[in-house]
């Protein structure tokens, strides 16, 4: 029986369902789960690279990154991402074996999770964070817009909504551009981390309502599922894509890039449905 040996970075990630999610497909598939979580947040002198190296050295499977080192991986991966997200600048999944491959599940998955809702064409949409999740969610909209649409990002580090937004065909907002743009949004994507158990906050809390409120949100934060942003969306009415939904999608794609088998996702997210943080 083969054994999926692997692990995953990041801070503070003692509440991910990752573990649970793969164990789930390892019992669908006839593989064993050997994983560790590896949680950088008490760990100033982390060494992201050796870290990488000593994994490989030590036969294993392959990475997951999360927050705050995607941008790390996507370095580390260089030349060898898989062409479909080379254009991307993070990854949350690095395999091994001869060559290291970097992936990005958070961008297919997210893919995945608009089909799901039905969001077809994207309109106009304000992005709030330009770290490693919005390094995937961006470009997808971006693939996914109307002609003529505006897809907005705001980060708190200018250089870097800047950089994202270059790389994206994105358009970069200021902070005095946040209540303007609010009054001709579609849709809203927090992609900071404020929300999590650890982050609290909500990056949407300058909005005002209007009389002509978006339709549609998501959050990528999943612990909890319904953060202060999504809670409030959900009781103006609008339509809502959680972490969560990501996540499931992401997970199947994760499975998928590291032992190649693709499970059918109508009996998988049923059963990775029961994993929601309550």
């Amino acid at each position: 029986m083969p054994t999926l040996r692997g692990g995953l970075i990041g801070a503070h990630i003692s509440r991910t369902r990752l573990p649970a999610a793969l164990e789930i497909m390892c019992a669908a598939s006839g593989w064993t789960l050997d994983w560790q979580l590896i949680d950088t947040a008490e760990d100033p002198s982390f060494d992201f690279d050796a870290t990488i190296a000593q994994a490989r050295m030590d036969g294993w499977t392959g990475m997951t990154v999360t927050h705050p080192w995607k941008t790390h991986a996507r370095a580390l991966a260089g030349d060898g991402m898989a062409p479909e997200v080379a254009h991307l600048g993070a990854s949350n999944t690095l395999v091994f074996g001869g060559t290291l491959t970097g992936h990005n599940t958070d961008y297919t998955g997210f893919l995945a999770a608009l089909d799901e809702a039905g969001i077809g064409e994207i309109r106009d949409v304000t992005v709030m964070g330009a770290g490693g999740v919005a390094e995937a969610v961006v470009p997808a909209l971006v693939e996914r817009q109307k002609a003529g649409a505006r897809i907005g990002v705001f980060d708190i580090d200018p250089n870097r909504a800047e950089a994202l937004a270059r790389r994206a065909g994105a358009t970069v907002l200021k902070k005095g551009d946040l209540t303007q743009a609010r009054n001709r949004d579609h849709g809203l994507v927090n992609c900071t981390p404020l929300g999590m158990a650890d982050y609290p906050g909500d990056a949407f809390d300058w909005l005002t309502p209007t009389n002509d409120p978006p339709k549609w949100a998501f959050d990528a934060v999943y612990t909890p599922v319904w953060t202060p942003f999504l809670s409030a969306a959900r009781a103006a009415g609008l339509q809502t894509i959680t972490g969560f939904d990501l996540f499931r999608h992401m997970a199947i794609r994760t499975f998928r890039a590291y032992t190649g088998v693709a499970l059918d996702p109508s009996a998988i997210l049923p059963q990775l449905a029961r994993l929601e943080p309550r």
